[in-house]
């Protein structure tokens, strides 16, 4: 691991990001897809110091100032989580992919947390294989991984944890994931949400292939080693168990 981070490094492969496509969505040219933009209108800086609007998919010469733009941003950053947060939420763990071999063991760690946390379905991107987050969960320094809370718990975990996770019919291929929850009701949510009919999952494991534990948004999430879940089984509802609530 790196004892400092390369910032030009991770500046020269940002450099490359703006350059990348954009790519067209049905809702085009409102919603697109690209590292440092999720709409084709865009303001931008003009020649003259003013704000200008433009559809940066349909004019090259606006595309070309958002661009600059885009890349004075990048000169000017001073540490690399300053331009972390410029990447898109989509392309964000894309962009640690290849920016974790130039990372300071802190920085990947607060990167990783905050990308993770960030990014809607993690555990599904093709950008970045289970294993491959895996071993940066692995490298990661804990103290940095988490907040002073959430290290808290995670220290207090017991030897053996029960966790579940909540699936529909979008990643129900997904069950041995890395993301769980020490909450039912959180992961009763997800199975959930969006009216679908989805399924809870329980099971246990041992605290050594615990990573790391978010609560940022309430989730009571914790980053496992899918390989050493034990005795996966459906959850029982609070109907099945008879327990009351009131």
């Amino acid at each position: 691991m790196n004892l400092s981070t390369n910032l030009g490094e991770i500046k020269k492969l940002a450099r490359m990001f703006v350059y990348l496509d954009i790519q067209s969505t049905e809702y085009s040219p409102l919603i697109v897809k690209h590292p440092f933009t999720d709409s084709g209108v865009v303001a931008y800086r003009t020649d003259d110091g003013g704000i200008a609007q433009a559809d940066i998919t349909a004019d090259p010469a606006a595309l070309k100032l958002w661009q600059e733009e885009k890349l004075r941003q990048i000169k000017e950053a001073r540490t690399p989580h300053e331009i972390s947060f410029m990447v898109t939420k989509s392309y964000s763990l894309a962009f640690l992919k290849y920016a974790a071999p130039h990372l300071s063991s802190q920085d990947l760690s607060e990167m990783l947390a905050d990308v993770w946390v960030r990014t809607e379905s993690p555990n599904n991107d093709p950008n970045m294989s289970k294993n491959r987050l895996l071993s940066l969960f692995k490298k990661a320094q804990p103290q940095f991984l988490m907040n002073e809370d959430e290290y808290d718990e995670f220290q207090a975990l017991d030897n053996t944890v029960t966790v579940y996770r909540g699936v529909t019919s979008h990643n129900a291929k997904n069950v041995k994931a890395l993301s769980w929850t020490l909450s039912y009701d959180t992961a009763d949510w997800f199975a959930h949400r969006f009216g679908e009919d989805g399924t809870v999952y329980e099971a246990q494991i041992d605290r050594e292939h615990i990573y790391a534990y978010f609560n940022r948004r309430n989730e009571h999430e914790v980053i496992v080693d899918p390989k050493h879940l034990m005795d996966i089984t459906e959850a029982e509802t609070m109907e099945q168990t008879g327990a009351i609530t009131l």
